[in-house]
């Protein structure tokens, strides 16, 4: 029998309706259309702004939007694996009560966190079990209601990010298709410079959390930037040179949008045209564990069977890494 590889068979989404633009935005914070364009690229996001709606919320709209396309059966769903850095309640995972709101009944679920490479890193763990030959349908689930987390006084930080959620389906493949190569890395000097303080076992909820505003996300943004841009040029010209392939090979960079800057000096490390590499982070900003699976959806009719497709992602930790695939159909 030939060797089992990985593949994304199947791909939906789901975004809020809910517009924050940066003309909204200048009204709230110091600061202007201008100035976030130049430096980030972004020029709107979407909230989810309904009371008593989480991340759970968005990640069964964006799994029945995948179902509903691929016509598959949920109850063949073996695992579902739910990619998220803001859960909707500590200790019971996200990924199970999904799980069993789209009527995977047969599958079980787990939530991954490690900031914006999750969805990363859970490609990574959906590909090993399918490719363990145990496992034949593996739904991997991006979402993050980031307005949860955010200051939106604090304009270092709300003018990023927003709410999404996208997922894509894993499932056997023995054309060679699907996940080829990884190379994930992490580094907890990051710690200090994305988090937040307060809400886990080191800084429990107090009355002084919350008046100290610490359960909201801090960056320091210079210093992030900084790793994020060598961090992602450097895992994606890794994984191209580990797997022989000159830019001419690659047809599609599905990098992780924080910051079109990122993503241009990505591309260029990689010397990609313009043209090979996807962007929405002017539609919805930074969505966390979205980011990846939102640009599938979003340029899905573009992929061909055989393209060669490059993930590359960075998060707070700081993890990051890149994924060579090959699309499927």
């Amino acid at each position: 029998m030939n060797k089992i590889t990985a593949a994304i068979t199947a791909v939906g989404a789901y975004v809020p309706e809910f517009v924050l633009s940066n003309q909204v935005l200048e009204s709230m914070v110091d600061t202007n259309d201008e100035w976030i364009t130049t430096r980030t690229g972004i020029k709107e996001r979407r909230l989810l702004k309904e009371k008593h709606k989480g991340t759970s919320f968005m990640a069964i709209k964006a799994a029945k939007d995948l179902i509903t396309k691929s016509n598959i059966d949920p109850k063949e769903i073996d695992l579902v694996i739910m990619a998220t850095t803001t859960p909707d309640m500590p200790v019971a995972a996200t990924g199970v009560f999904v799980a069993t709101q789209i009527g995977a009944i047969n599958a079980f679920a787990y939530d991954l966190q490690a900031a914006c490479s999750s969805f990363l890193y859970g490609m990574s763990n959906a590909a090993s079990y399918i490719e363990s030959g145990r496992y034949k349908k593996v739904l991997l689930i991006g979402a993050d209601k980031m307005s949860s987390i955010i200051d939106y006084t604090d304009r270092a930080t709300c003018i990023i990010f927003g709410d999404g959620a996208g997922a894509v389906l894993f499932e056997p493949n023995y054309e060679g298709l699907g996940l080829q190569d990884e190379y994930l890395r992490s580094d907890g000097i990051g710690r200090e410079y994305l988090k937040i303080d307060a809400g886990g076992s080191l800084l429990p909820p107090s009355i002084e959390t919350v008046q100290n505003r610490q359960h909201f996300v801090f960056q320091d943004g210079k210093t992030v930037f900084k790793y994020a841009v060598s961090g992602m040029a450097d895992v994606s010209q890794k994984i191209m040179e580990r797997n022989n392939l000159t830019k001419d090979d690659v047809n599609w960079l599905i990098s992780h949008q924080a910051n079109k800057r990122i993503i241009d000096a990505t591309a260029s490390r990689m010397g990609l045209d313009e043209e090979k590499v996807l962007v929405n982070i002017q539609k919805y900003g930074n969505t966390t564990s979205a980011t990846l699976p939102l640009l599938l959806s979003d340029f899905e009719n573009k992929f061909k069977k055989g393209d060669n497709l490059i993930f590359a992602a960075f998060g707070g930790g700081f993890t990051w890494g890149s994924i060579y695939l090959k699309w499927a159909y």
